[in-house]
């Protein structure tokens, strides 16, 4: 049986009356348009012909989980959300061990500097994306026409993969960031002295990450991972912006959007934005189970 000291009893103790009341209002924004959403999924219900609205149980569901739209916007977020993860979880590493070992002098510049693109808003970073590409405004398939397949009349968002590709470009571009502040939080978290004892005792900078570095980092790199990976799971502004889903590049939430405001089908669309949810907590808990980290050991609770 786990057992907690006094010390850990009392952080724990403050812990919960400094984060109660703000858990508390976040609580009551958050639950009534989830439970609002739920119930709504319920009914046939279109906003156009609100006295017509009818209980058909999971019947929305079953249209959802049948239509190969969803399965299709599934996959299409799925790929974003592992490629973009996955690729900034290497660059934000990379550019976690700059700033760590960086000279004091000039380490404030430097992290400001790399935080400037997390800044921007979400909408604004993604029009530049969207203007730079653009064939007719934009200015990269004239200065990177020297690279192989790109010429001055290609038309990046008039394809599938080449759409995605800007798009998840933009999301590593402006989210990187967001990974290596966590991801530096975990790195000052490694005593020095480990891995001045590994080097001491002849291990290689490769022996050093993976035996030494790596696990200590385990709880900061799961945060990192499973904040990415939800954030990216929901991404709306880059997609709409971009290609408005066209060429198969919808994602769920686009999906969401689209039911509920576009089509006004009220309860097809909150059973869109439901699934959508389930398929969030899911992500949540594969990522806590698969990094099987314990919080209490790594700040030495026990």
């Amino acid at each position: 049986m786990q057992q907690f000291s006094e010390r850990a009893k009392a952080e724990r103790r403050l812990g919960w009356w400094l984060a109660g009341p703000a858990f508390v209002i976040m609580l009551a924004v958050t639950a009534y348009p989830i439970l609002q959403a739920l119930y709504d999924s319920l009914f046939s219900y279109r906003l156009t012909a609100p006295d017509e609205r009818t209980f058909i149980g999971l019947g929305n569901y079953g249209v959802v989980l049948t239509d190969v739209v969803w399965w299709r916007d599934l996959g299409v977020t799925l790929l974003i959300t592992v490629v973009t993860v996955v690729v900034e979880l290497i660059l934000g590493f990379a550019l976690a061990l700059v700033m760590h070992k960086a000279l004091k002098s000039v380490r404030g510049w430097l992290r400001t500097a790399i935080l400037v693109p997390y800044g921007i808003i979400t909408v604004v970073s993604a029009f530049a994306w969207f203007y730079m590409f653009d064939i007719n405004s934009g200015f990269v398939n004239t200065w990177f026409n020297w690279v192989p397949g790109i010429d001055p009349d290609l038309n990046w968002f008039a394809g599938t993969w080449t759409s995605l590709a800007v798009i998840m470009a933009s999301e590593i571009w402006k989210t990187t960031p967001f990974i290596s502040l966590l991801l530096l939080a975990g790195l000052a978290q490694v005593p020095d002295e480990l891995t001045e004892a590994a080097e001491v005792d002849g291990a290689s900078w490769w022996q050093r990450m993976r035996r030494v570095i790596l696990p200590n980092m385990k709880a900061a790199i799961m945060v990192a991972v499973l904040f990415r990976a939800l954030d990216a799971f929901r991404i709306f502004d880059n997609v709409f912006i971009m290609t408005n889903g066209a060429f198969n590049t919808e994602v769920l939430s686009l999906l969401a959007y689209r039911t509920s405001i576009g089509r006004l089908e009220i309860g097809l669309g909150s059973a869109v934005s439901v699934l959508l949810f389930v398929c969030v907590l899911l992500i949540c808990f594969i990522a806590i189970k698969l990094f099987k980290v314990d919080l209490a050991s790594q700040r030495g609770d026990k």
